[in-house]
């Protein structure tokens, strides 16, 4: 496939690559059937109710605390929607899958000597779990959860804590996140490079981004870091 938009990165003034985890690194398609399929499914059940109305009430839910910590926190849920989430997450941790091109993008990173860094706003637990079966880690220098600091990566705070913690330069820093206002957040901050991700889900179609650069494998930004080099 072909890049979204063509990408030229300066690579010898970046290093530290921070990076998103669902939709960027693993395929969005295992969130998307968890929330949107499995998570009403067992609400209809549980609740006796049909699955539109399931889905209806979830709907509901998630637009009340979109951009907020709790939309990613799965204790949130578990006791607003009265199951387990922790439980479901961990059942279904089999089913998370690496995206095909993060292996090798992430190593050549590590070749040239760049700074691997995940943030994440998942929940601790959805992390372990999807580490647990990817083996994403071993290919990551330092892994942030949001959790940890309190603030999602919509919050400006949430930046100047990451700052503090890592005491990266966001002059060298380039990111790279599936979701517009959050690639906002970051470069109304501060951070020079904000990539986005075009396919973020493997069975949905490709998204487009109205203030970022995206591309869809990032393959395609392996010749650039040899080139760098």
């Amino acid at each position: 496939m072909e890049p979204v938009i063509a990408i030229s990165l300066p690579w010898q003034e970046i290093d530290t690559i921070l990076l998103d985890m669902d939709g960027t690194l693993l395929d969005l398609a295992f969130d998307r059937h968890f929330w949107l399929t499995l998570v009403p499914e067992t609400l209809s059940r549980t609740r006796g109710i049909s699955l539109p109305q399931a889905r209806a009430l979830i709907d509901l839910e998630y637009q009340a605390v979109q951009h907020t910590l709790n939309w990613y926190c799965l204790d949130y849920w578990s006791e607003r929607l009265s199951l387990d989430i922790r439980g479901m997450t961990s059942e279904m941790g089999p089913n998370a899958a690496l995206r095909e091109d993060t292996v090798p993008f992430l190593n050549w990173l590590q070749r040239q000597g760049k700074r691997r860094i995940l943030l994440t706003n998942a929940h601790p637990h959805n992390l372990a779990v999807k580490l647990q079966h990817t083996g994403l880690g071993q290919h990551l220098d330092l892994l942030l959860s949001t959790h940890t600091f309190g603030y999602p990566k919509e919050d400006r705070r949430l930046w100047q804590a990451v700052v503090e913690h890592t005491g990266l330069d966001i002059q060298k820093t380039l990111f790279i996140d599936d979701g517009e206002p959050i690639l906002d957040a970051a470069a109304r901050f501060g951070i020079r490079f904000c990539l986005g991700v075009g396919n973020p889900d493997s069975g949905m179609a490709e998204k487009r981004y109205a203030r970022h650069p995206a591309l869809n494998d990032y393959r395609h930004l392996i010749p650039q870091l040899s080139e760098s080099s």
